[in-house]
């Protein structure tokens, strides 16, 4: 039995989380990540679950990071004091 296991075990367990609830958690993620939606009816394991999830996760930060780069420079070339400018501003706060 690992350490972390017993370690665990040891402190009550109580906020230990049941393998169904384990499973329901990993098919909610599944459900929320596009390239695992699709594939809903095939059997998936939590591991790649969790490593697309993370995948998903980092690809969704690079695109706020366009984002806001685009902004910035929509921003940069517009007057300043402008209604536009204010928009740009609220959106990148």
């Amino acid at each position: 039995m690992s350490s972390r296991r017993s370690r665990s075990r040891q402190s009550g367990g109580s906020s230990r989380i049941s393998e169904d609830q384990m499973a329901d958690l990993v098919s909610k993620l599944q459900q929320l990540v596009p390239e695992l939606r699709s594939r809903r009816t095939d059997k998936v394991s939590a591991s790649k679950v969790l490593q697309e999830t993370c995948n998903y996760i980092r690809n969704l930060h690079r695109e706020v990071d366009d984002l806001s780069d685009r902004l910035s420079e929509l921003l940069a070339s517009t007057d300043t004091d402008s209604a536009q400018a204010a928009i740009i501003r609220s959106l990148l706060m």
